[in-house]
């Protein structure tokens, strides 16, 4: 392949700029001349594109910094390509929605999971709502992932809706909790609310969503303890000790 970055016709309508092994070690200066190759390549298709090595560093920022916007990554036999692309209609790079989507392309993104502590009310010592779910052994508080452009706050009120039949305003942010990669999940954000407590007996009129939750229950500091995984067990802690005061920003609990 020769050393410049070129323009080939993949498809009809859809140009890929490729470019030699070494070229994106030189990235800083090759930025330029990628560029006019991507603005050349529109003036012909409604797409171009670039295929990058996911351990491709220099690569990427290549794709980046020329103006395609980060797409995904294509797996594949050979190896993971990072996906870039621009559309002949997406605003210009000089423009500010042009340039703020560039950014957000690629920025990382974490995942939201929004949880409440609910703590019945007729107990003698705590105990908080914890549910049995459909797809892991383990017992959560309740609540689920974020979705995109949702409010984490609505996010919880909204779960427990779905989940439980019940409604149940979120109260005010108990706990941050950074949760890092596990079991092949990315690392992600876990944000507690307080729910409040509420009479044991709210549980008898509460309809579960049958695809996600077993059970439901009050449970004791034990309880949680024998039911819960031990990060969920640390955070469940960790909010009731933010009730009184305790620190409201820990990691997998602690």
């Amino acid at each position: 392949m020769p050393d410049l970055p070129r323009i080939i016709t993949v498809e009809d309508g859809v140009a890929r700029i490729v470019w030699s092994a070494d070229l994106p070690s030189r990235w800083q200066q090759e930025i330029a001349g990628v560029r006019s190759l991507v603005e050349e390549a529109l003036r012909a298709h409604h797409r171009v594109e670039a295929k990058v090595d996911v351990e491709d560093a220099d690569g990427q920022r290549l794709a980046t910094w020329s103006g395609l916007r980060r797409e995904g990554v294509e797996r594949g036999r050979t190896g993971d390509r990072v996906v870039y692309a621009r559309l002949a209609d997406d605003p210009p790079l000089d423009q500010p929605g042009g340039f703020r989507a560039l950014l957000n392309s690629f920025l990382p993104r974490k995942r939201a999971i929004g949880q409440m502590l609910i703590r019945d009310a007729d107990a003698t010592e705590p105990r908080v709502l914890l549910c049995q779910l459909t797809y892991k052994s383990d017992w959560d508080l309740p609540g689920g992932v974020v979705e995109v452009n949702e409010s984490p706050r609505l996010a919880v009120t909204r779960e427990i809706e779905e989940e439980l039949g019940l409604t149940v305003p979120a109260g005010p942010l108990l706990l941050t909790d950074w949760l890092p990669p596990w079991g092949g999940w990315d690392d992600a954000v876990g944000l507690v609310f307080d729910g409040g407590v509420l009479p044991g007996s709210t549980l008898d009129r509460a309809v579960l969503e049958p695809r996600e939750i077993r059970a439901v229950a009050f449970c004791t500091a034990a309880e949680v303890e024998a039911r819960a995984a031990d990060f969920t067990a640390r955070r469940v802690a960790a909010a009731l000790a933010a009730l009184d005061g305790g620190p409201r920003y820990t990691e997998s609990g602690r």
